[in-house]
């Protein structure tokens, strides 16, 4: 089967055979249908973790074997966080800050970019019929914006700036209208902006000075490392800035204004897909317009170039010919 692998900045693509051995009871074995590359698959390629190995973490897949018959021939999504179950974090509910866990394509665990993968089947979610693949492929993406308003009391009504005008910024800005908040969204690439003016949100092409000292609630999500430093000059005293970039390496910042300001900064990481599948069933939020391009998955190393450069927005990979086989009991 053809495999995706990452090792010292270099993309290849890798036929390989899949093996049942390690395969436990309660996990599945998915046939890939449909990925995204995300920016985390990039700074991946780029040395972030100091990864090697299969990555990608947004998938639409088929189920070929499962411990649950109801599971078998449905298409699925899953959440990337491999808890342990067992630690105090898993019985709290908090599984995704498992100490424990990997992480699907990122941390301890090969990701989807391949023909067949495992995944346990608690972490898979049933795509609703109406929903197609090339829109569900962005459920993850959709649940970590999503995540927002699971961890802020953002009130509906409430002026919102967003920073950042790739995927993960266009996906927040379109949760957060929808929740009913007076949207502003700053980005440097109008041609992006222009998906958010369709969904109606007011946008700002920000080529010169921010405004400062202006919002209680600031969404940044530049992938950017001086994103934050933006975000905190915008931000009201006694605000909110929630953080949305993981950047490479590490991010200079003068926390002075966020002592005196007592700004709050809060980190937001994964979501719980419920939410972004209702969302995609109820067409309240556009993702297939974000599609800048589609691969299969034997041209992973176009594609990984293709979505490095500046302008481009999600680039898919698909498993188009059938997997070539499975070995082993």
């Amino acid at each position: 089967m053809l495999s995706v692998h990452l090792e010292n900045g270099r993309v290849e693509v890798r036929d390989i055979l899949f093996s049942r051995r390690w395969q436990r009871a309660d996990w599945a074995i998915v046939r890939l249908r449909c990925a995204g590359i995300c920016n985390t698959d990039l700074e991946l390629q780029r040395g972030y973790y100091g990864f090697r190995g299969t990555p990608g973490h947004e998938f639409v897949g088929e189920v070929v074997d499962a411990r649950t018959p109801g599971l078998v021939a449905r298409r699925v999504v899953g959440e990337i966080n491999l808890a342990c179950g067992e630690c105090e974090w898993c019985r709290r509910g908090l599984g995704r800050h498992c100490p424990r866990r990997s992480v699907l394509g990122i941390l301890r665990q090969p990701g989807a970019f391949r023909e067949l993968f495992g995944i346990p089947e608690r972490n898979l979610h049933v795509v609703p019929d109406s929903v197609p693949d090339d829109a569900a492929v962005f459920t993850e993406p959709l649940a970590a914006a999503c995540e927002i308003l699971e961890q802020a009391p953002v009130p509906p009504g409430a002026p919102v700036a967003v920073l950042g005008d790739g995927k993960l910024g266009l996906l927040i800005a379109q949760v957060l209208r929808h929740h009913g908040c007076q949207v502003l969204h700053f980005g440097r690439h109008p041609e992006k902006l222009a998906l958010s003016e369709r969904a109606g949100i007011e946008t700002v092409v920000a080529r010169s000075k921010l405004p400062r000292a202006a919002y209680d609630w600031v969404v940044e999500a530049t992938g950017s490392p001086r994103g934050l430093q933006q975000a905190i000059a915008m931000t009201r005293p006694r605000g909110t800035v929630i953080l949305k970039s993981t950047v490479h390496g590490l991010v200079g910042l003068d926390t002075a204004p966020v002592v005196v300001n007592e700004i709050t900064l809060l980190g937001s990481r994964c979501g719980r897909f419920e939410p972004a599948l209702d969302l995609l069933a109820s067409g309240a939020v556009n993702v297939r317009d974000m599609i800048s391009a589609r691969f299969p998955l034997g041209e992973a190393r176009r594609a990984f170039a293709l979505a490095a450069r500046k302008g481009v927005l999600k680039v898919l990979l698909e498993n188009r010919p059938g997997p070539r086989g499975i070995i082993g009991t």
